[in-house]
């Protein structure tokens, strides 16, 4: 994929100036992992899949950098009850998914389920497209730095059951982690933080960025946590 980078006037231009020190690791592993070191699971090669996008939004919080997630509304069809990032299928709106539609889906996603304000948003990177087979999503994964936050919340109850954000410290802390065996037999890294289960994708995508930005601690990767305590 090509985008846009050097045009101010474009609220989707991918800018690295001006990011803290800290999220240089992020911003340089998103220049060179590969798909595979991201996930087995990669979109078709027919071109099948709809396409979507999540923001990865880094922001700097009373404990240091943190991350924004949600908690998926339990009525929804797809993911439900599931901590993700704010994110969603591409509209028409969005553009083409094959430069900048992504950007627009990631950022307009997160405005409309969390409520924050886009304007704030610097976005720095984007992940490799990855698969998600049970809803068959092709997600493109857009990191961004929450330079100016602004207030958050459940915006619409029928999509989101909340939003929070949590500690990266939190998340690199061997204490919170585990493995997750889902009952296809698959087995997953997984968050215990903020009173939730963070699996699945997200967990997933969460795994590799610290790896890939040398922020990940030796943890227990025999410890289990089993997928019907939070079903």
């Amino acid at each position: 994929m090509t985008y846009t980078r050097d045009t101010r006037e474009d609220p989707v231009a991918l800018r690295r100036e001006g990011l803290p020190g800290w999220l240089e690791p992020v911003a340089r592993a998103a220049e060179t992992v590969q798909p595979l070191q991201l996930s087995r699971f990669l979109p078709p090669e027919d071109g099948g899949g709809r396409q979507s996008a999540v923001l990865i939004l880094f922001g700097e919080g009373e404990r240091g950098p943190e991350l924004l997630l949600m908690e998926r509304a339990g009525s929804l069809r797809s993911h439900a009850g599931q901590p993700s990032f704010p994110g969603g299928a591409l509209d028409a709106v969005d553009g083409d998914p094959k430069t900048d539609g992504p950007l627009r889906a990631a950022l307009r996603e997160a405005e409309e389920e969390t409520g924050l304000d886009p304007a704030g948003v610097q976005l720095f990177g984007v992940l490799p497209a990855l698969y998600i087979p049970v809803s068959e999503f092709v997600v493109t994964p857009v990191l961004g730095w929450w330079r100016e936050p602004s207030p958050v919340g459940v915006v619409d109850p029928g999509e989101t059951a909340r939003v929070f954000t949590v500690p990266v410290a939190d998340l690199t802390d061997p204490a919170n982690r585990a493995t997750t065996v889902h009952p296809s037999g698959h087995r997953g890294p997984a968050f215990l933080v903020e009173s939730a289960l963070v699996w699945g994708f997200t967990a997933g995508v969460i795994d590799r960025l610290l790896h890939y930005a040398g922020w990940e601690r030796p943890w227990d990767r025999t410890r289990q946590v089993p997928l019907d305590r939070w079903s």
